[in-house]
């Protein structure tokens, strides 16, 4: 668009072509503000990685919001954002939130594993500086699934056993080694009175309905 000129040429464009041109670029300017603010994703939005579910909304800008909803991280002793196609992805955020696990907002029940993630110095790229991403394996084993034994997260579905102090544990459903009464959380409710009769065990679940009906397990 712009045709070089020495300092001691005489041909001049006509002013009215530069007035279009310094318009259409104030109108580009304008345009690409607006772009940036509408792709920020929301606190705790929850997107599918970008790679598997196309039809999903799509991740946060690359660069824009670290782990934000949609991205992709490699593993190792230092985490990285990375692109969701390269072949360091390992996990995607299916959320991510302000605070901490035990004062924030609970994680989708697909969770795998939690990240707690800070960023600091002249180099961080959005308020969300301090917090905690909810993430998922691009690729099995899923331990958040129910029944397998881990994850950050008891759902419907998990088997749990119970100590004499009151506390249980997760455990995978197919483990039969264990020597503990076991239990499977058949449902979840919001108030303990809302349990089946059949009910052998509470247990806290968090969220909108944080307690699970647990009966004994076949066999235990």
């Amino acid at each position: 668009m712009d045709e070089h000129a020495s300092p001691g040429a005489r041909h001049r464009q006509p002013v009215p072509r530069r007035v279009r041109v310094t318009a259409r670029v104030a109108l580009l300017a304008v345009a690409a503000l607006l772009l940036t603010t509408a792709c920020r994703a929301p606190d705790g939005a929850v997107t599918d990685d970008r790679a598997s579910a196309p039809a999903s909304p799509g991740p946060s800008p690359y660069g824009v919001v670290f782990l934000g909803p949609g991205d992709c991280s490699s593993r190792g002793p230092e985490i990285r954002e990375v692109f969701c196609r390269s072949e360091k992805a390992v996990a995607t955020v299916l959320a991510r939130h302000l605070g901490t696990p035990s004062s924030g907002p609970p994680c989708p029940d697909a969770t795998d594993f939690v990240l707690h993630v800070s960023e600091t110095g002249t180099g961080a790229r959005s308020r969300l500086t301090t917090g905690y991403a909810c993430m998922r394996n691009l690729e099995p084993p899923h331990p958040g699934d129910p029944g397998r034994g881990g994850g950050p997260l008891t759902v419907v579905g998990d088997c749990v056993t119970a100590s004499r102090a009151g506390e249980v544990t997760e455990t995978a459903c197919a483990d039969t080694g264990g020597r503990a009464p076991r239990y499977r959380v058949e449902s979840a409710v919001q108030r303990r009175a809302q349990c089946p009769g059949t009910t052998d065990l509470f247990v806290a679940l968090g969220g909108d309905r944080p307690v699970g009906c647990a009966r004994r397990s076949p066999g235990e």
